[in-house]
């Protein structure tokens, strides 16, 4: 599952919008259900249901990757916000 992983994460960026994540997101969804329609496997075979939870455990990993990336990006430019006025300060002080 990691190759998977790897290629839904490849397939993200952190720039996109929810909505646009969504749309990948769908597309592989929708793909996992062809692969399982062609293994023809019943809906009631656990591998079903296992599948179905590895994607969406990878979908909410990935997530979690892009919310952290989205808040360090955040707590950076805050910090060079404040760093940048503690510098406007001392030029005052002068």
């Amino acid at each position: 599952m990691s190759d998977f992983s790897d290629l839904v994460a490849k397939a993200i960026q952190p720039s996109m919008t929810r909505e646009e994540r969504e749309a990948v997101y769908s597309v592989v969804r929708q793909a996992v259900l062809r692969l399982q329609e062609r293994e023809a496997l019943p809906p009631e075979d656990p591998r079903v249901t296992l599948q179905r939870h590895l994607v969406e455990e990878t979908i909410r990993d990935i997530e979690g990757d892009v919310a952290r990336f989205q808040s360090l990006r955040k707590l950076e430019e805050a910090f060079a916000a404040q760093n940048a006025d503690a510098k406007a300060a001392q030029g005052r002080k002068r």
